[in-house]
């Protein structure tokens, strides 16, 4: 099944945590800690462990982020965890994936597995789906 929808960021927060030892590159690795609110076939709220190494004045960099999403894909409610990660080089993204994490589900979402994508229109709408099956 596919569930879509859109979703905004709540909170973003920067921690301290840092890769130790360190390693000093061209772009250094920050952490942050994300929550987002899904609608549509996609609803409910996650938390977010995000990883980016990003240079803000050219827009490129690699993001890696971890979410516990807790919610609904249709009328299914529970929780799981997904993994996403993607690639930009000022505009557009690339190599992107997107991946639930297996046995993570909880609820009527137990044994869920699939993949998914995110995307950003034009105009800032952040989107979201989920190709999923649960057994």
């Amino acid at each position: 099944m596919r569930a879509s929808g859109t979703f905004k960021v709540t909170g973003f927060t920067p921690t301290a945590l840092a890769p130790t030892p360190a390693v000093e590159t061209a772009l250094p690795v920050g952490v942050a800690t994300m929550e987002k609110h899904y609608e549509g076939e996609v609803a409910g709220r996650s938390s977010t462990l995000f990883t980016a190494a990003y240079d803000q004045a050219a827009a490129t960099g690699t993001y890696v982020a971890m979410e516990s999403f807790d919610g609904s894909l249709h009328d299914r409610r529970g929780t799981f965890n997904f993994a996403h990660s993607a690639t930009t080089l000022g505009t557009g993204r690339e190599n992107e994936f997107c991946v639930i994490v297996p046995s993570s589900g909880t609820g009527a979402l137990t044994g869920i597995s699939g993949s998914g994508g995110l995307a950003i229109d034009a105009d800032g709408t952040h989107r979201i789906w989920f190709d999923y099956e649960i057994d």
